[in-house]
């Protein structure tokens, strides 16, 4: 399939929203670029247009289920829910859209995505990833800034500021923020995936 600029793919039950940025795949090298945890293909604003014009390479962004214009997922989100991505999500993506060779490029939540994926396939096409502020394991410090988050989302403007990148903004933040602040999530950790 050569995929259209914008639109939706269908990934087993999952309707996800998703933007194509410069030549296909079968043209030049991709950049899959994975968003953080409240994030968006929307999100990343002009930084497709950006890395595309700068490298010369097409650049494919979506939005995982639960966020963007995807369809929402059942809360509360299972805590392996960036394992799930990696394993059963992103390699039914990068067949959909008929990526040959590229990067993956994650930030946060994306970054621990690509890491598990690239630590869990033997996939040749990938080249290399881009990891930008990726998690491995569970710090106190993230646990700290993820309750300040929903303390801004309950009594802040960050529910409002979410809304314009987020159908179901609820869906979005609860599902991410569920997550993590559940105790279990603690013990969260892919180390194992890096060696």
């Amino acid at each position: 399939m050569t995929p259209s600029d914008s639109g939706f793919l269908a990934i087993g039950a999952q309707r996800l929203e998703y933007r194509f940025i410069g030549p296909r795949p079968d043209r030049a090298p991709t950049l899959v670029l994975l968003h953080e945890g409240l994030g968006s293909a929307g999100m990343w604003n002009d930084f497709p247009e950006k890395l595309s014009a700068a490298t010369g390479a097409g650049v494919f962004v979506y939005s995982r289920a639960g966020y963007g214009k995807s369809s929402p997922v059942k809360l509360p989100r299972p805590l392996s829910y960036m394992q799930d991505e990696a394993r059963e999500t992103l390699p039914s993506l990068l067949e959909a859209i008929g990526f040959r060779r590229g990067l993956l490029v994650g930030h946060s939540d994306g970054a621990s995505i690509a890491a598990i994926y690239a630590g869990s396939h033997q996939d040749h096409r990938v080249g290399g990833l881009v990891l930008i502020a990726p998690h491995f394991f569970t710090e106190d410090s993230g646990i700290a800034s993820v309750v300040e988050a929903k303390k801004a989302y309950e009594t802040g403007d960050l529910r409002a500021r979410l809304s314009r990148w987020h159908t179901d903004v609820d869906n979005a933040f609860l599902g991410w923020n569920g997550a993590w602040l559940d105790p279990e999530f603690r013990k969260w950790d892919i180390t194992d995936f890096l060696a």
